[in-house]
């Protein structure tokens, strides 16, 4: 396909990061930066990985591992994989049909994936091109009655449930960014015009197909900006005003399964249980927002013992590995959420690339369970961690 690697280095990709690299190579830096940079000085980026690299698996041994079930249920329904693909804004700037490609590959593994509002496919379009199970994830506009019409939308195309993001209130500081003079839309710069130069197939591809666009936002015209300016205004017109109160008659309005996604703190957690909230994710956007916040993984605990198994708890950021994954659930979160992860195999190889992602998570998931003796994820818990 135009403008992606080949489709064998896809394949001998072994990890994550390797993946990451290909995307590095394809992407001009900018738009590279966008999808893999953090706030500030990123500290918050760094600890999440930080977080899963000092846990420390005890494995046992001399158990029957030659078969292995990795199926467990999330929200009551069954997945293949304790793993969920998250939402990943504007990701069409990695390549024309990202959306999609990525929401293909959760499908064909039998997992949830989260539609962002900021997506560069509409809710009606994944859910006539991905026939899986899907999730929208909800952004709070300061035009409360468009995102009310979102959630109608993902409603009415039998969506199974939202994901409301609470941790957007303003938009993180995300200095590579600015220092890359990137902005959605573009404003071209001498700067960022040779960057984009930099990756002619990239270019091409972009300039036969023409820029993405935001589509959930068709129609979105924040107060004094037209509507060329969409896209660089939503992250102005986040609402700072949304509060417990606006929650929880979003709640009373979505009937189905809700999720709450951006929680650290246990008192929190405790809130959204008497507010009847079907999953706490615990997130610190993938250290895009607050940086310095406590990694994911050393929030969980303490959210997980707030819930008490009133809810389910899922957790994102940092997972890069199937270790990392055995890692959250002994902690005590029924499943992950990747972004990253599947973003960058679909940035270097489309949807074969966000299939190897997630290939590349079962084996190691596989692999590590087998390591640690054990042959069902309901055998994961606490005993398999090394406290310090």
């Amino acid at each position: 396909m135009l403008g992606f690697v080949r489709a064998s280095e896809v394949e001998r990709a072994q990890s994550i990061a390797d993946l990451r690299t290909l995307a590095r190579r394809r992407l001009p830096r900018a738009v590279f930066d966008f999808f893999d940079g953090g706030a500030e000085d990123e500290q918050t980026l760094a600890e999440n990985r930080a977080a899963f690299q000092r846990t420390k698996l005890i494995p046992r041994v001399l158990n029957d591992v030659s078969s292995v079930d990795l199926g467990t249920t999330i929200l009551g329904q069954k997945a293949s994989l304790p793993v969920c693909v998250g939402p990943t804004g504007a990701a069409g700037f990695g390549g024309h049909g990202t959306d999609v490609n990525i929401a293909r590959a959760a499908a064909a593994a039998g997992i949830p994936y989260s539609l962002s509002t900021s997506a560069t496919a509409s809710i009606e379009r994944i859910k006539a091109n991905a026939p899986g199970r899907l999730w929208f994830q909800v952004y709070i506009l300061k035009q409360r009655d468009f995102t009310y019409k979102m959630i109608d939308r993902a409603r009415d195309a039998d969506y199974e449930a939202i994901m409301v993001t609470v941790d957007l209130a303003v938009g993180g500081k995300r200095e590579r960014d600015l220092r890359n003079h990137f902005g959605i839309p573009f404003s071209y710069t001498p700067k960022n015009v040779c960057d984009f130069a930099s990756r002619p197939l990239w270019a091409l591809s972009m300039l036969q197909k023409g820029t993405p666009q935001f589509e959930n936002l068709a129609g979105f015209v924040p107060q004094n900006a037209s509507a060329a300016q969409v896209g660089s205004s939503v992250g102005r017109n986040y609402d700072p005003s949304f509060d417990w109160d606006a929650l929880k008659a979003m709640r009373d309005h979505w009937k189905r399964k809700m999720l709450v996604k951006g929680i650290s703190h246990p008192a929190d957690a405790e809130r959204l249980i008497r507010m009847g909230i079907d999953c706490v994710i615990v997130s610190n956007h993938g250290g895009r927002q607050l940086d310095g916040a406590i990694g994911s993984l050393d929030a969980l605990p303490a959210v997980v013992q707030a819930v008490n198994g009133k809810a389910e708890v899922i957790v994102d950021g940092g997972v890069r590995r199937g270790g990392d994954v055995v890692k959250a659930l002994a902690l005590g979160a029924r499943a992950v959420i990747i972004g990253r992860a599947t973003l960058y195999g679909a940035c270097a190889g489309g949807e074969a690339g966000a299939k190897k992602a997630l290939s590349i998570l079962t084996d190691e998931l596989r692999r590590t369970m087998q390591l640690c003796g054990l042959t069902r994820i309901d055998q994961i818990g606490p005993g398999l961690i090394a406290r310090p």
